[in-house]
């Protein structure tokens, strides 16, 4: 019988400090997640300076509230698992900081965890994985399809050009006036319209790469368009327009891309994963056009970022020896591994 693996995690790729006590990968022994959702909302974004600043003030606490609901000391562990990046620079610094700290102090091993494959990850909290899998991860930095032949083993077979689907939702939330994050309010408000403006169908290539730039524009145009000819817009529809458009390409190139892989799963992940229409499309269009496929939606609190998903991806690494060292940085532009 194996040893349990049980790893204190940090993740601070962003605005939420978060820590985790994990064993094995898949059960969750503590998890606490300090958000900074309420002050950047007041900026319309996240400010970095500002994130990094409240990562200072609040990863200490975190540290010790997820130690004490675990009811265990850092001597209980087996290693340190962080996230290395990609993120914001000087939110990642203090995480890897933390990390560093405690590995030093208590004499444990480092497991350096890309943020990506944590929120891959997090899909075992609720469902076994099956390989090879395809992942379409979606979030306000990311939008990507990665392939897994099996655990650790990553394959970027399409990738967002330009903006990011999370940040088209952004943007487009932002000249409708509608409050930050706008990915959620889009949604919610695209539930009481239908889709009634016809907009330019982001890039649907032979690719598995995609574009959301050009739909972003479409969205800014119609707006300005419409209001400079004094035309009224309804605003439900708009929302439920863009979604649809957007979400069409998004799905349609996932079961390209999982047909042309022969993959066993799928499963979403990232923040755009808590996208009540991406959930239900996913779903409703793998039964149809490829039943035989295993189709895995996270959890609500395993799209937004957590330390549990980093303890998740890093016991994987942890089994496969990829240890990290005192001398590493944060990696803001870091490539998937």
């Amino acid at each position: 019988m194996e040893k349990d693996v049980v790893l204190l995690a940090i993740e601070s790729s962003c605005d939420e400090t978060a820590v985790a006590i994990v064993k094995n990968g898949n059960e969750i022994i503590s998890s606490v997640v300090s958000t900074q959702i309420s002050i950047h909302k007041k900026f319309g974004g996240v400010i970095p300076e500002v994130a990094s600043r409240l990562h200072v003030e609040n990863v200490s606490v975190v540290i010790e509230e997820a130690l004490a609901k675990a009811n265990m000391s850092v001597e209980d562990v087996d290693a340190i698992a962080y996230t290395l990046g990609p993120g914001l620079i000087g939110s990642l610094h203090v995480g890897v900081m933390a990390a560093k700290t405690l590995a030093f102090a208590y004499n444990k091993p480092l497991v350096p965890v890309h943020h990506i494959a944590g929120h891959i990850f997090a899909n075992r909290f609720v469902d076994e994985l099956e390989y090879p899998l395809m992942s379409l991860v979606v979030s306000g930095g990311h939008t990507e399809l990665v392939y897994l032949k099996d655990p650790y083993s990553f394959e970027v077979v399409g990738e967002t050009l330009d903006d990011a689907i999370g940040e088209a939702y952004d943007k487009v939330a932002r000249v409708m006036s509608l409050p930050y994050p706008g990915g959620p309010e889009i949604d919610k408000l695209a539930k009481q319209g239908t889709f009634a403006y016809n907009l330019t169908k982001p890039k649907n290539d032979d690719s598995y790469d995609f574009s959301f730039s050009g739909l972003k524009s479409t969205v800014l145009q119609f707006i300005d368009r419409e209001r400079r000819n004094g035309r009224e817009i309804n605003n439900a529809d708009l929302a439920c327009s863009f979604q649809e458009t957007a979400l069409d390409v998004l799905v349609g190139k996932s079961v390209r891309a999982a047909r042309d892989y022969d993959v066993k799963h799928i499963v979403l992940a990232g923040g755009v994963a808590a996208n009540s229409r991406l959930r239900s499309l996913i779903t409703e269009t793998f039964e149809k056009e490829l039943p035989n496929v295993k189709v895995t939606i996270p959890p609500l609190w395993c799209c937004t970022d957590n330390a549990a998903m980093i303890g998740a991806a890093g016991y994987y690494a942890y089994q496969a020896g990829r240890f990290g060292t005192l001398k590493d940085k944060a990696s803001p532009s870091m490539d998937l591994f």
